[in-house]
């Protein structure tokens, strides 16, 4: 991995890999760049450019109230920056679609494109509370056998259907780090407080941060299980923005993969709208 220097002098790391179209691709909340593994092999004419947030990955940790979305933005732009690019698209899991939105609000003409994975302008609550429910909590299990068989039954119960146990033994690996004393969570366990102070302010007008997207490529990932985005919230994203692209995708809760069939044909046909 490589390293550049954020705004208020913290190490961040990234990937940059590939030659073609620059695709910046940001993760989930607790997430890293690791995440987009499983796509990477399907992304051909693609410089894929994959950034660990501020406590997360092999990024330094801040204080946690600089764990929020437009400060994760402002490092964003702060890589594109220091990579020397005036203009990418950005593939957004979840916490990546929100920072892609705000981009769009906030510096639109950096933007060739946007594809969003599972997330849209409106949070469903019960899905933010699970996330909560296990935000900064140690894992429990010591090692990645007992951790993937976890995952895939709790996955499972959240609505992933038809997934190899590999695939959970691979994305555990993305996930925690062994240690001495057993797993250990790749991101500042901080975190949790950053979210939980957020989620006692009111809640912001999203909305506009979409309608922002109006003009570049769009698309929308989503899983037919998610409990995030539910079909009410991507009923109105696609009447807002009848050109967005639209991938469905079966088995899958919040978050698809983006290996699925039908992730991959509406990524390649997003792609293809920006040559």
């Amino acid at each position: 991995m490589q390293n550049f220097t954020a705004r208020d002098g913290l190490t961040l790391a990234y990937r940059d890999e590939g030659e073609g179209l620059p695709v910046l691709a940001l993760s989930g909340l607790t997430r890293n760049s690791e995440d987009f593994n499983f796509i990477a092999p399907h992304l051909s004419r693609v410089r894929l450019i994959r950034m660990d947030y501020r406590g997360r990955g092999a990024s330094d940790w801040g204080p946690y109230q600089t764990y929020t979305v437009p400060q994760e933005a402002d490092d964003a732009l702060m890589l594109l920056d220091h990579l020397g690019l005036d203009q990418v698209a950005i593939l957004g899991t979840s916490r990546g679609g929100l920072i892609a939105m705000g981009i769009a609000m906030a510096a639109k003409e950096r933007l060739l494109g946007v594809c969003l994975n599972d997330v849209g302008p409106v949070i469903n609550p019960s899905g933010l509370d699970n996330i909560i429910g296990f935000l900064g909590r140690a894992p429990s299990a010591r090692f990645f056998k007992d951790a993937a068989e976890a995952r895939a039954s709790a996955m499972t119960a959240a609505g992933f259907h038809n997934v190899a146990m590999e695939r959970w033994d691979a994305e555990v690996r993305h996930l925690y780090a062994q240690s001495e004393t057993g797993l250990k969570n790749r991101y500042d366990p901080t975190l949790r407080d950053a979210v939980i102070e957020a989620g006692a302010q009111p809640a912001p007008d999203l909305w506009p941060y979409f309608d922002a997207l109006e003009g570049v490529p769009v698309a929308l990932i989503h899983g037919e299980n998610s409990d995030l985005l539910t079909d009410d919230t991507v009923g109105e994203m696609r009447r807002r923005n009848p050109d967005m692209r639209y991938g469905r995708v079966a088995d899958r809760g919040h978050v698809p993969f983006l290996d699925e069939p039908e992730a991959l044909e509406t990524i390649h046909d997003w792609l293809e709208d920006m040559r």
